[in-house]
């Protein structure tokens, strides 16, 4: 008798420990496992007003670095997302697309409020200071420089990935520059489950 009840007690644990742990999925992206990256943060968007990552808990977060000055890799990821939402259908109300500048410098609320919302207005633009951006690069190893250009203006080369969050804000995937969208939608799915 006193097997049986180890037995149920040992079994009940594990199902317990499993129920915690985020179910394995799939990813057509790569799956992140590494709990010492991302985290949250408090930047200010496009109107000016503080926004927390928190507060898009119950939505599946796609998050970007970029600038608005970047003459390829940033439209063309952002042109994707419109993509995605267009095939998310209904369920892209799920879902939250953050555009975090890597160029506090130029990109302020009102030039994030010009750019951003022209490929879904849904999407949300955030700037800070250089310290605030530089903070929450570290925390998605996102890495992103300055890089002068003829007439003394500047370019900023820059991770080009995104990553995804999951309903409760836990990073879980990495989608390299020119995942297809529907790669991109099949990730955002399996993440709503």
């Amino acid at each position: 008798m006193l097997k049986i009840l180890r037995l149920l007690l040992a079994l009940f644990t594990l199902a317990a420990l499993s129920a915690c742990a985020p179910p394995a999925i799939d990813f057509k992206g790569t799956a992140i496992n590494d709990e010492s990256m991302g985290g949250g943060f408090t930047l200010t968007d496009f109107h000016g007003q503080p926004r927390s990552l928190d507060e898009f808990k119950g939505k599946v977060v796609a998050l970007f670095f970029g600038y608005t000055h970047c003459p390829d890799v940033c439209p063309t990821t952002m042109l994707e997302y419109a993509s995605v939402m267009k095939q998310l259908g209904e369920d892209a109300d799920k879902v939250q697309v953050l555009f975090v500048s890597v160029d506090p410098q130029r990109d302020t609320p009102k030039v994030l409020a010009g750019y951003v919302p022209y490929f879904d207005k849904r999407f949300i633009g955030l700037t800070g200071t250089a310290e605030q951006i530089e903070k929450v690069k570290k925390q998605y190893k996102v890495v992103a420089q300055q890089v002068p250009t003829p007439g003394g203006s500047y370019s900023v080369d820059h991770s080009s990935g995104s990553y995804l969050l999951d309903r409760e804000g836990r990073l879980r995937v990495f989608e390299a520059y020119g995942t297809p969208s529907a790669s991109l939608a099949y990730d955002i799915k399996q993440l709503m489950r």
